[in-house]
């Protein structure tokens, strides 16, 4: 089922074409006559007006064409829910001047005469348009996803769509997570000459420690050395400007969703699924976009990497592919885990190659000794690399353990540990640190499984890094909502149920939700909890039904208009 753009596009292109040829024979016709003394010379002549004649488009017929174009897209699916997304990044911007993580002073605010969206009813204000905002977006993109999966959106809307969403979010004041502070002054030590894997914040007393999370400040770094260049060339650029740095963070992390909006459709194609319903599904999410642009984290750059690198390997552009997944795990070790996994998609092809060739495949073991043994040199070469630029060595190793000061029900040992406490007289932290261990003991145990059982076809191999970036999410020490973007990324790309599609729908709006939009947590407040639960139910069935809470007089139903198209582009 064509889209009304590609439909209108196509007649637009077919009404040009066919003007174009018209002056075409006129032009070629006109030259014959003129230069009938010489055959030759009118059959060049005549040659070259019509190509001229072809080439030529007015740009008078070019404009409406392309007018027409864009307000068919306007009245299509996809164009509504760009318009009413658009309207919700908005408001979100201008809540998050007051309700989002703002700064502690704010001379900025002061200075445009805002500074009282901070404070009382203007705080609270800011705080209604923001979430506002937030459940617009969330709308948007539910409509969108019912429209998609009924084949009337394809992934050249969904690309539109894209930047109507996130422009308005580029100028916003950081929302729900303070990281992007963290950031700044973790750049600034190394600016500074400190090393950030040996002591945090703190020690580089200004401006930028001012507004780092308290629980942060005496931290050190579990992030690596491409994030700490970054870090570093961004304040050397900013000195202590808290805004232009924070902008510049945000810019910085945008090809990230360049490289998401680009891989995630290949890999779909790559691994059965629908390419558009994956692009929807993964970097339109609100999840991703709200906190990965809005809350300006580095997971988005990151992302991005992982994804693109593991396609060019299915591409079996191997050496290029795993020196992107390694330049991601520069930035954070998350991206290392699709590593081991695409060596067994190495060996797949040169296996394949070399029967296609009419050649005996080598031993197993030698292939993987060939694929392995390359991969980890191109590693060795990015990582160090970027280590040796930095001055830095592995101690982000060490520091990974910092993200232990985070408790939320968000992880499966702290689930454990409370439900534990409701039973027993024991303290939370005593229970914790046993849940702990044996979740990472079950972690490492499912991460060589997954390993060794999924390596015999690309399909496998893929399905087995979602495996292992679920497992890492679920089982670690602690979990943030935007950890979920990980296997989200890679899992998108498989054929889903629309069961399935509901479930991921109503899980990515929870986990939106449940963060209040100045960073705090906001699981601890029972009636915080139920109307995230609610939102999350209305907008997993409002995929497959226009009208789940019955509000019309007779409600209809979008569920049988129709399967998903397999190529949405």
């Amino acid at each position: 089922m064509s889209s009304p753009v590609s439909s209108n596009a196509a007649s637009s292109n077919a009404a040009s074409s066919s003007a174009a040829s018209s002056d075409a024979a006129s032009s070629s016709a006109a030259s014959s006559d003129a230069a009938s003394s010489d055959a030759a010379g009118s059959s060049d002549a005549g040659s070259r007006s019509t190509s001229a004649a072809d080439e030529s488009v007015p740009p008078s017929a070019a404009r409406p064409a392309q007018a027409r174009s864009w307000l068919a897209f306007l009245r299509s699916p996809a164009g509504h829910a760009a318009l009413l997304g658009a309207c919700g990044a908005a408001f979100m911007t201008f809540g998050s001047f007051g309700a989002g993580s703002v700064r502690r002073i704010d001379p900025l605010l002061e200075d445009i005469y805002l500074s009282w969206l901070r404070f009382g009813h203007g705080q609270l204000l800011s705080r209604i348009i923001l979430w506002v905002g937030v459940l617009l977006m969330i709308g948007a993109w539910v409509r969108l996803g019912r429209a998609t999966l009924n084949g009337q959106v394809t992934v050249r809307d969904l690309w539109t769509v894209l930047p109507a969403w996130t422009a308005p979010l580029l100028v916003a004041t950081p929302m729900f997570s303070r990281d992007a502070y963290s950031y700044l002054a973790q750049g600034a030590l190394l600016r500074d000459g400190f090393d950030p894997y040996e002591v945090g914040p703190v020690v580089n007393p200004g401006v930028l420690l001012d507004n780092v999370s308290n629980v942060w400040t005496t931290t050190t770094t579990p992030y690596g050395p491409v994030h700490l260049l970054l870090g570093a060339g961004i304040t050397s650029l900013t000195d202590d400007n808290v805004v232009t740095g924070t902008w510049l963070w945000r810019l910085m992390m945008l090809p990230g969703l360049v490289l998401m909006a680009w891989a995630v459709p290949k890999l779909a194609r790559r691994m059965g699924g629908n390419p558009a319903v994956a692009l929807w599904l993964a970097v339109l999410n609100p999840l991703v976009l709200i906190h990965l642009v809005g809350g300006v984290h580095n997971e988005l750059l990151m992302v991005g990497l992982m994804v693109a690198g593991i396609v060019l390997v299915l591409e079996s552009r191997h050496l290029g592919g795993i020196a992107l997944v390694s330049l991601g795990a520069a930035i954070k070790a998350t991206a290392g885990l699709a590593l081991p996994f695409l060596v067994w998609v190495w060996m797949v092809h040169e296996r394949d190659r070399a029967r296609a060739e009419g050649r005996e495949p080598a031993a197993p073991v030698r292939l993987f000794l060939k694929a392995a043994g390359l991969g980890v040199l191109v590693f060795a070469v990015v990582f160090g690399a970027a280590s040796l630029i930095a001055g830095v060595g592995i101690g982000w190793l060490t520091a990974l353990s910092g993200s232990s000061k985070i408790i939320n029900w968000l992880s499966l040992p702290t689930m454990m540990a409370h439900v534990v406490t409701w039973f027993t007289p024991w303290r939370l932290g005593s229970v914790l640190d046993v849940t702990r261990m044996l979740c990472a003991a079950a972690l490492l145990v499912i991460l060589v499984w997954a390993w060794w059982r999924y390596r015999r076809t690309e399909r496998d191999a893929i399905f087995g890094i979602v495996i292992a970036l679920t497992a890492v999410t679920l089982l670690s020490p602690a979990a943030l909502p935007w950890y979920y973007s990980w296997p989200l990324a890679v899992g998108a790309a498989f054929a889903m149920s629309r069961g399935t599609l509901m479930l991921l729908a109503g899980l990515s709006t929870w986990l939106m939700l449940i963060f209040n939009p100045d960073g705090s947590i906001g699981m601890y407040n029972l009636a915080h909890v139920a109307v995230a639960v609610f939102v999350s139910v209305v907008a997993a069935k409002s995929l497959t039904t226009v009208d789940p809470l019955r509000l019309r007089s007779r409600p209809r139903s979008d569920a049988s208009s129709g399967p998903a198209r397999a190529d949405g582009a």
